[in-house]
């Protein structure tokens, strides 16, 4: 893949290390020359001096033959405008921006831009550390709107079925995982003791997912 990287900060520098290694065609963009210190001595990618949004870097970095563009910069406006120029004017077909404003996250999602936000993201961690300290989320889906869980299956559930954990559009059972191997149920599995369960849920069902599993608030 072609890859394009707006920042050289840590996030960029990373990002532009990991793709690199991989074997990925990957340019990296930034205003300051000295940033691009922060870049592992094996990144093998090209570096580019610039604004990330001037139009003619963007050509010489490959832009209209890109796969994929990240824009990680510090600045969410220059974020919004990379991207929006990535989508809308060359459609790169994946596009990545960081925001560290949530307020902005819908803007960005009715553009198509998928977004990486470190406040939302920190925001529904802290939130799970402190009132579902038994719960293992496993990974956090868009601006933090849904959660994914994983957990070994309550005593008070064994021989219940799927669908006695599901709520539609709020709570979903999405695999089980019995003496060491996967599958994914429908609503009429039941569970057994020691499953150990994925389940999906909207961020503002979580309480209810609580109740469902005999979890105190």
């Amino acid at each position: 893949m072609h890859i394009i990287i707006i920042g050289c900060g840590r996030v960029g520098a990373r990002l532009a290390s990991l793709l690199s290694r991989a074997g990925h065609s990957v340019v990296i963009i930034d205003r300051a020359p000295g940033a691009f210190r922060r870049l592992d001595r094996s990144f093998k990618g090209a570096k580019i001096v610039g604004v990330g949004f001037d139009r003619k870097v963007l050509l010489d970095a490959g832009i209209d033959r890109a796969d994929a563009l990240a824009t990680v910069s510090s600045g969410d406006n220059t974020n919004f405008v990379v991207a929006s120029i990535a989508v809308e004017d060359y459609h790169v077909p994946r596009v990545v921006a960081r925001i560290a404003d949530p307020l902005r996250a819908e803007m960005y999602s009715r553009l198509g831009i998928t977004t990486i936000s470190a406040t939302l993201w920190a925001s529904a961690r802290i939130h799970d550390l402190i009132v579902s300290p038994d719960l293992h989320n496993v990974l956090t889906v868009g601006s933090a709107d849904v959660q994914l869980y994983e957990f070994e299956v309550p005593v008070r559930l064994v021989g219940r079925t799927v669908s006695q954990l599901t709520l539609p559009a709020e709570v979903s059972v999405v695999a089980i995982t019995r003496k060491g191997r996967g599958f994914i149920p429908v609503l009429g599995s039941s569970f057994e003791p020691y499953d150990r369960l994925l389940v999906a849920a909207q961020t503002g069902s979580i309480g209810k997912l609580r109740a469902m599993l005999g979890l105190p608030d």
